[in-house]
C-alpha cells in the first residue's frame, strides 16, 4: 500500500488551535472522503489493528495508482472521535471486519417560513 502524500510545501505547522478547523492531513482525508470515486474503508483485523484505506485509480499522466492507499490512522481516528466521519454497516469474515467510511453531512437548516402580512403589521 502507498501512504498518503505528505502536506503541501508551506503547510508545516498548520495545526490549528480552533476546534472547527482541520489539520492539513485531516483536510486531505476529508477531501478524499467527499470524492465519490474513491471510497474509503476501515479494516479492523482480528488482532485489533485498524487500517483506513482507499483505492487510488490509475493516473496515466503520472503512471501512479491502481493500488490501495493507506490513510493516517491517528488522523482518521481523531475525525471519527470528533464526529466528522461515520462508519457504515460491518462486513465481517473470520480474519477482519470492514466498514465503509463516509463524511458526516451537516443537516440543512429548516427553511424559514414567512409570517403572514397581518401578523407582521401587528408586531
Amino acid at each position: 500500500m502507498q501512504s498518503l502524500p505528505g502536506p503541501a510545501p508551506g503547510a508545516a505547522g498548520s495545526r490549528r488551535g480552533t476546534a472547527g478547523l482541520l489539520t492539513a492531513p485531516a483536510a486531505e482525508i476529508m477531501r478524499i472522503l467527499h470524492d465519490t470515486g474513491a471510497p474509503v474503508f476501515l479494516t479492523v483485523h482480528a488482532d485489533g489493528r485498524r487500517r483506513y484505506r482507499y483505492w487510488q485509480a490509475f493516473d496515466p499522466r503520472t503512471g501512479r495508482g491502481s493500488c490501495y492507499v493507506a490513510l493516517p490512522t491517528a488522523e482518521c481516528e481523531a475525525l471519527l472521535a470528533a464526529g466528522r466521519i461515520t462508519l457504515g454497516d460491518p462486513v465481517a469474515d473470520p480474519a477482519r471486519t470492514t466498514y465503509r467510511v463516509r463524511p458526516v453531512r451537516k443537516p440543512t437548516a429548516p427553511a424559514r417560513t414567512a409570517r403572514p402580512r397581518a401578523a407582521r403589521a401587528a408586531a
